[in-house]
């Protein structure tokens, strides 16, 4: 007999997903404010701390919008993703490079943000939760303003005219 598996439960495995990832990138963003050099990237991570708290708190009301328990299904893409920006924290340390590998793993954390975000976004469009799409898709458009936020720290960062000129 075959398990029989509607894109409604895809959409509440894949939110477990996320809540446990965002639960995961708020502890992780403290650390990455704290190992910061630029001015700018620490506000940007503290920034992204607090809408990542405010996704937390959204998460929990599409939980409540689908009628389902708030619950955090281990997310191995997003520990390796976490474990990857500790260890190039770590290894690059106060170096000249420090901040643009900690950029480079905040906008590789955005992305998987991103492309997780929009598929539940669509997905709650497909399944008619208007609500639920609502709240996603202002998620959504915050994580893409956080990574346009980095790519351009990024290039600050790496052009010394840049950094003359600001």
């Amino acid at each position: 007999m075959t398990n029989r598996k509607s894109l409604s439960d895809a959409f509440y495995e894949t939110l477990k997903d996320i809540y446990f990832a965002e639960k995961q990138i708020l502890k992780s963003l403290r650390k990455a404010m704290a190992a910061a050099q630029a001015p700018d990237l620490k506000q940007a991570f503290e920034t992204h701390a607090n809408e990542t708290a405010t996704h937390v708190e959204r998460l929990n009301k599409v939980f409540g919008l689908i009628g389902k328990t708030a619950r955090a299904k281990t997310c191995d893409a997003m520990q390796g993703i976490l474990a990857e920006m500790e260890e190039n924290a770590e290894a690059f340390g106060k170096t000249e490079a420090s901040d643009a590998v900690l950029v480079s793993s905040a906008q590789t954390i955005e992305h998987y943000e991103i492309a997780r975000y929009g598929t539940l976004r669509t997905w709650a469009a497909e399944l008619g939760l208007d609500d639920v799409e609502k709240l996603l898709a202002e998620t959504l458009e915050e994580e893409k303003r956080t990574d346009a936020l980095l790519s351009a720290i990024a290039e600050r960062e790496s052009n010394p005219r840049a950094l003359q000129m600001a």
